[in-house]
């Protein structure tokens, strides 16, 4: 082969790699800045500040969508797994935000995820429901547990369903088996509460006699 067509593969397979791992340092970065607004949205939730929350979720969304656009050219780098856990964390601050606030559950399309993504992030949003129904049962409000546990059981039977293979799913058979666990606490936290505020309320009506 002559020197010159050296030189030609040379110069392809140089632009192209450099081109691509361009793409993917920038993706990585605003992978990790959708993570760090989607995490910080979630401690706003927790700490009733909805207002700031919504603001963060709808910067995760932008990070995100920016970071799987710039991989457009490159798919074996946007499916490479850090895209991925990106839009799951995202997926996890959306729904809890959603449920938490307004009793809407964002779907898939609005979200402009991937389906294992949205599906996971399901699966990690029944841990911060948990949390959040663990706060309201200190305070009481039972009626509000129970319309968050009910969404928590509504996700868990979903995901139950989505039986394939890990490859496909990435990950959504364990999610599943911790949204499970999760889900039979908080059951079990909320009926012992519940049995607590009916005695308390018979102790009540005893002494009020």
């Amino acid at each position: 082969m002559p020197t010159d067509d050296f030189e030609a593969l040379y110069q392809k397979y140089h632009k192209l790699y450099e081109e691509r791992n361009a793409a993917r340092e920038q993706a990585l970065a605003l992978c990790r800045q959708t993570t760090r607004q989607a995490a910080n949205a979630i401690r706003a939730i927790h700490r009733l500040e909805f207002d700031e929350a919504a603001r963060l979720v709808e910067e995760a969304k932008r990070s995100a969508q920016m970071a799987g656009a710039g991989l457009k050219e490159h798919p074996d780098v946007f499916y490479a797994g850090f895209i991925h856990d990106a839009q799951k964390e995202y997926v996890e601050a959306s729904v809890t935000l959603g449920l938490i606030t307004r009793s809407v559950m964002p779907n898939q399309e609005e979200l402009a995820v991937e389906d294992a993504a949205y599906l996971n992030g399901l699966g990690e949003a029944v841990g911060e429901l948990r949390r959040h129904i663990l706060d309201r049962l200190r305070h009481n409000q039972l009626d509000e547990c129970e319309r968050l546990l009910g969404y928590m059981d509504e996700i868990y039977n979903l995901l139950v369903t989505i039986d394939y293979p890990e490859a496909m799913t990435h990950g959504l058979r364990r999610t599943t088996d911790a949204a499970r666990g999760v889900l039979e606490r908080t059951r079990a936290d909320f009926t012992t509460a519940v049995l607590q505020s009916q005695l308390d309320e018979r102790l009540r009506q005893v002494a009020g006699h």
